[in-house]
């Protein structure tokens, strides 16, 4: 067992109907390395490339072994006691759920309304809305807490600018190869962390990781030297996959994401009424709200499974 969300989407995967899965996997393939790339790989020139993509000193720049583990590890590194009370956490739902449960493991109080809080939690674009927030709401929702973790793993489908750029103080980004190049056998991931808390983090990096793997790395560096045209592949497919979501949903907000929240009164009971028609949803209480369901834009069979899905939304089959 992983995590609820992961066991759910991949216990169905046999549904004939698949808008579970939030990743490119499947529906692109990213380039493998050579074996002498893999003999040659660097971990400082990969930190140094992406460090240069992402637009950061690469002294901000530290890789782990995907998302996940960069979540978790910014998340443990806040979790140091203030005094005698508990750290407490702020996230506005429906949120991913590894951000919260990651927060609650790691003795956090996770607050909604918290007027202070000593980290607050926020993937943008927001997965599962598929949002993304402007700069002034951003700054609204986050003013109060010590710290800010971004999870910008669905960045790159948005084309948008790092919000580590601006070196805020406060504010942690991370990233991963998984969603948006397929990457799923990659395995890299990373953390930018704000100017002022670089050298700390480094400590406590060196304690919690080991070296990556150099197919791992390898593998990340032979993705980076495509340039620009696999990502414009991947825009495109998820521009058409966009537009067709678009006029099926024409009142829905505009998403940057290949993920959508469809609202329904109970996106846990749609959810089981679309598992007997073989469709897979992820159901809206993995992500702290029963009001919908999350439906992804990844796979190339999306024009017919968001039809059936419509289908049994509005009763069918």
């Amino acid at each position: 067992m992983r995590f609820p969300l992961a066991d759910w989407i991949d216990g169905h995967l046999d549904c004939r109907h698949n808008l579970g899965s939030s990743g490119m996997i499947g529906t692109i393939t990213h380039p493998e390395p050579t074996a002498r790339e893999v003999a040659h790989a660097s971990e400082a020139e990969l930190i140094a490339r992406l460090a240069e993509e992402v637009g950061v000193a690469r002294e901000r720049l530290f890789l782990t072994p995907g998302a996940t583990e960069a979540n978790a590890w910014v998340t443990i590194f806040h979790a140091r006691r203030r005094g005698a009370r508990a750290p407490v956490a702020r996230v506005r739902f429906p949120e991913y759920p590894p951000l919260t449960d990651g927060a609650r493991w790691a003795g956090f109080l996770v607050r909604p309304r918290a007027e202070r809080a000593d980290l607050a939690l926020v993937s943008q674009p927001r997965n599962p809305e598929g949002t993304l927030w402007s700069r002034s709401e951003f700054d609204t929702w986050s003013s109060g807490a010590r710290a800010v973790l971004v999870d910008e793993t669905f960045r790159l489908f948005a084309g948008t600018p790092s919000l580590a750029r601006r070196g805020r103080r406060g504010v942690w980004t991370t990233g991963s190869f998984t969603k948006f190049f397929a990457g799923d056998d990659v395995r890299v991931g990373f953390v930018v962390a704000p100017p002022e808390a670089a050298a700390d983090f480094a400590r406590f990096h060196g304690i919690v990781t080991d070296e990556l793997p150099p197919h791992s790395v390898a593998s990340a560096s032979r993705i980076l030297d495509e340039g620009p045209a696999l990502p414009a592949h991947v825009r495109r497919v998820f521009e058409h996959h966009r537009a067709i979501l678009a006029r099926a949903r024409p009142r829905g907000a505009e998403i940057r994401a290949p993920v959508y929240f469809d609202r329904v009164p109970d996106g846990d009971a749609l959810a089981r009424r679309c598992l007997r028609a073989s469709v897979l949803v992820s159901p809206g209480s993995f992500f702290g709200d029963r009001r919908g369901v999350r439906i992804t834009l990844t796979r190339r069979t999306f024009s017919r499974d968001l039809a059936a899905y419509l289908r049994v939304a509005s009763g069918g089959r």
